[in-house]
């Protein structure tokens, strides 16, 4: 027989001091007391928040008029843990506040320090939910030195478990995981116990919040081990949740449905309907809609939407999920669970091929569940989950284009939003707003909408690293597209646009850029300055190609003139079907070495980014061109821009910057370079040997003082004692390597293991690059990972997280005798103090433009200059 977890948080308010027993009015006697605390921990557990605010004030008066200080400051901090529930902050934040002040007044003892640790934990998930993780950490520390002083071992481990989550609110997730394998490290040899399945669970969750997928489902089933010994229901759901999750991220969905349906499984009593069976079986309805989309973006094997399709269907799931949510009273979960229902409802006509503009039956099904949803909302008083009803409907409304009520509906739940504080809520809001501003032919007012937005999205920037990790949430639908549509709005074709107004699109290009960033890594740790280009470099011009939906925007910068903006009508599949050629015309076998393959297209896109203004370029004594490249330009050799006649490493140094508010414009220091040289020359770890890395690092060491670290001295550990061992200016790495659109799959090879992208910050961050940053990181032998749009990003994300100013970085494998000398020609021009570093690479490119059997861009054109360039 499965035991149910209590959900609740609630304590007893009846507690006995030691050496102080507390007294009692003749009425209430203790009888009703207790009465009315476990009427209110019904009720909290059923989510009935204002009912249970009720009982406990009047529990609250009656400590009160009696003298029993435990007790009152007890009612305080569940009252706290109720006003919390219904997001009235500051109400809760005076009623922990009272319950602290009563606390200190009892004498010193064990029961009241484990009062007092109570008080905290509360007191931490306040300041937690209000946006103040530093201040929730240091109270939960304050916690756990309560509990070690009474020694109550599950309150530490439970407050190692909070910690833990507040580190993940400020972006240390790795600080997070250390602490979270510390506690279950601890907990490996105790028995089964509640707090050890939440610990291996919460790992394994961090894990998956920075895209460690392989030690997220190894810890989850632990998690799961620890769990069904246990036959604790709730916490048995929650685990195949966790786990489901891990999965469907990994694409193992025919797994992660399985995970789901264990979760409904586990929480099903008969015909007693419970919040966690809800949630396992909307998961698995929110899986059924992605079916389509999955397959579109070739994510899913037709084997599998099989498979799926044929365990479940969308009306039994749906009416199974309605007549769950008939039974269960009003809570936030239950509202939360009615919104989502609307949505997928929506989702799967939409999927079908029933393209609502019309209150049809479907829409109107999920009109009602989003209207009994806000009604509810009102009924529990719980205005943040009135505010998410109420624009989930709005939205409704904009997909029906019924814009007037959209408009009234999102602004209402923009207003409410704001009210409370709900910034992951007010953005969503203000970003419909802003579309349906758009279409009603409102543009600067949806501008404003949609600046609000951005400004919003950025002061949400570790929470949105924190929520990222959630299966329903995606970068590329819920963040991305408000930058990309504020910039067409900003840059709307038939518009007089001002300067002010090509400055704004160009901050938020580059901002999207850092989200990028933030979300590739799951941190927000990285910091922006702006900076101008004219203050940078006055040689350098800057672009920025922004793909668009039916267009392609390009911002020029040149040295001490105004900001230029032009556009070609092209859209996204167009700009995204040549970009892949010109790609393809380099590391698809078959296309290789016919010229022509390659130049067509590469003049194609010539045409789009600097043909409009050559003239001008020419005529500013530019030497150099940075590009901010946005989508699939990052994938491609923008040094080989064909002009008809020539290419760009012809004529100009090129180098790429994920923007430049993350430029750090010092130039390379040209003392006696300095440099760290490790390769391998062996097979290892199934990837082919390297013969020409042996002789490419002895030509680098015939430069400049080398220290090399060559095949087996090339471990984890040795490279990370010679990083250790001396702040060199120059780390150049020889070995096989590859980009992705993912942090863990980003990686360089080593003797012994692999370095993934934020291992490598982690071991070129040292103490001794304070004050002394890596001038330069080349990768000699790197490739982007095949099939993989975004794989670049991983370059750029390496680029920018290294430390390192300025990163040399190979986008495909290129033959060892080109890469030798490519690079021996490279340091010897970097040994020349009069040009930047990106005029060394250009001056190497075309050294190895002139050589016949190199001519091609496949040998030459591999390698990309990525931040400083000076």
């Amino acid at each position: 027989m499965k035991k149910t977890l209590p959900l609740s948080l609630l304590i007893s308010c009846i507690s006995t001091i030691s050496g102080n027993s507390p007294t009692f009015a003749a009425t209430p006697n203790i009888a009703e007391i207790g009465a009315k605390e476990q009427q209110a921990q019904t009720l909290y557990e059923q989510g009935q928040y204002q009912q249970t605010i009720n009982i406990l004030q009047q529990l609250t008066a009656d400590y009160q008029s009696n003298g029993n200080i435990a007790g009152h400051a007890t009612a305080l901090r569940n009252l706290s843990l109720a006003y919390q529930s219904l997001g009235q902050l500051e109400t809760a934040a005076n009623a922990i506040s009272q319950s602290l002040e009563l606390l200190q007044q009892l004498p010193n003892n064990s029961e009241k320090t484990r009062l007092l640790a109570l008080a905290r934990e509360s007191q931490g998930q306040l300041q937690l939910t209000t946006g103040q993780p530093e201040n929730a950490l240091e109270t939960w520390k304050q916690a756990a030195i309560n509990y070690q002083q009474i020694g109550d071992t599950t309150g530490i481990a439970r407050s190692h478990l909070n910690q833990a989550q507040a580190m993940q609110s400020l972006g240390l997730y790795r600080l997070a995981i250390k602490t979270l394998t510390d506690l279950t490290n601890s907990l490996k040899d105790q028995p089964d116990t509640l707090v050890k399945a939440k610990a291996l669970q919460s790992l394994g969750d961090a894990y998956r919040a920075v895209g460690n997928l392989t030690e997220s489902e190894k810890v989850l089933q632990s998690a799961i081990s620890v769990a069904e010994r246990l036959q604790i229901s709730e916490v048995l759901a929650s685990t195949y949740l966790s786990t489901g999750n891990t999965k469907r991220l990994q694409k193992s969905f025919t797994s992660a449905l399985d995970f789901y349906q264990r979760a409904a499984v586990a929480t099903s009593h008969g015909s007693i309907a419970h919040p966690t069976t809800v949630e396992a079986l909307l998961n698995q309805l929110s899986l059924l809609a992605d079916l389509d989309k999955l397959a579109t973006n070739r994510q899913i094997e037709a084997t599998d939407i099989e498979a799926i399709k044929a365990k479940i269907s969308s009306g039994e799931l749906t009416t199974q999920i309605q007549a769950q949510l008939q039974q269960l009273p009003p809570s936030r979960a239950t509202i939360y669970a009615r919104i989502n229902l609307a949505k997928h409802i929506i989702e799967l006509s939409q999927s079908q091929g029933e393209n609502q503009t019309n209150f049809s039956p479907i829409a109107t099904a999920a009109a009602q569940q989003l209207a009994t949803a806000i009604q509810q909302a009102q009924t529990i008083g719980d205005k943040r989950a009135e505010a998410y009803a109420t624009g989930s409907l709005g939205g409704l409304y904009e997909q029906m284009q019924q814009w007037q009520e959209a408009r009234q509906l999102t602004s209402t739940a923009l207003i409410q939003a704001q009210a409370l504080g709900a910034p992951d809520i007010a953005y969503q809001w203000q970003w419909q707003l802003g579309r349906i501003l758009k279409v009603q032919g409102k543009r600067q007012d949806a501008i404003i909408a949609y600046s609000q937005a951005v400004e919003t999205l950025q002061s949400l920037r570790s929470d949105l690293v924190a929520i990222s990790s959630d299966v329903q949430f995606s970068f590329r639908e819920s963040v991305e597209p408000i930058y990309r549509e504020l910039v067409s709005l900003l840059l709307q074709p038939g518009a007089e646009i001002s300067q002010k107004e090509l400055k704004q699109a160009r901050s938020a290009i580059e901002l999207l850029q850092l989200a990028e960033l933030d979300n590739f890594f799951r941190d927000a740790c990285l910091n922006a300055k702006p900076a101008q280009i004219d203050q940078v470099d006055k040689n350098a011009a800057v672009f920025y190609p922004i793909i668009l939906q039916e267009r392609l925007a390009v911002i020029a910068a040149l040295p001490g003139q105004p900001l230029r903006h032009y556009t070609t009508d092209l859209s996204k599949q167009e700009i995204d079907n040549t970009l892949k050629e010109m790609r393809d015309a380099i590391i698809v076998p078959r296309l290789q070495f016919s010229v022509k393959n390659f130049t067509k297209p590469a003049q194609k896109v010539y045409d789009w980014l600097i043909r409009p203004i050559e003239t001008e370029l020419a005529a500013s004594g530019v030497q150099t061109l940075v590009f901010v490249p946005d989508g699939g330009f990052r994938n491609i050799p923008l040094i080989a821009l064909y002009d008809g006649k020539e290419y760009l490493a012809q004529k100009y140094s090129v180098a790429l910057t994920p923007g430049l508010q993350l430029l750090d414009p010092k130039p390379l220091a040209r003392e006696q370079l300095q440099i760290l040289a490790a390769g391998l020359t062996e097979a290892r770890q199934d990837f082919s040997p390297l013969p020409g890395v042996e002789a490419e690092l002895q030509r680098i060491q015939a430069q400049a003082p080398t220290n090399i670290l060559l095949n087996a001295d090339f471990t984890n550990a040795s490279f990370k004692a010679a990083v250790n061992s001396y702040p060199f200016p120059v780390v150049h790495l020889a070995t096989h390597g590859e980009f992705s659109s993912y942090a863990e799959d980003t990686f360089v090879l080593t003797w012994d293991s692999r370095i993934n992208a934020n291992e490598l910050d982690s071991l070129l961050r040292s103490d001794n690059r304070q004050t002394k940053p890596i001038e330069l990181l080349v990768l000699s032998a790197c490739k982007t990972a095949s099939g993989d749009d975004r794989a670049a990003l991983g370059l750029a994300g390496v680029a920018v997280r290294a430390g390192a100013r300025s990163t040399v970085a190979s986008l495909w494998y290129v033959s060892d005798a080109a890469t030798s000398l490519l690079m021996t020609k490279f340091y010897e021009e970097l040994a020349n103090t009069q040009i930047t570093k990106a005029e060394a690479l250009r001056r190497a490119q075309a050294a190895l433009l002139q050589e016949p059997e190199f001519a091609h861009p496949y040998f030459w054109s591999a390698f990309v200059l990525v931040g400083n360039w000076l």
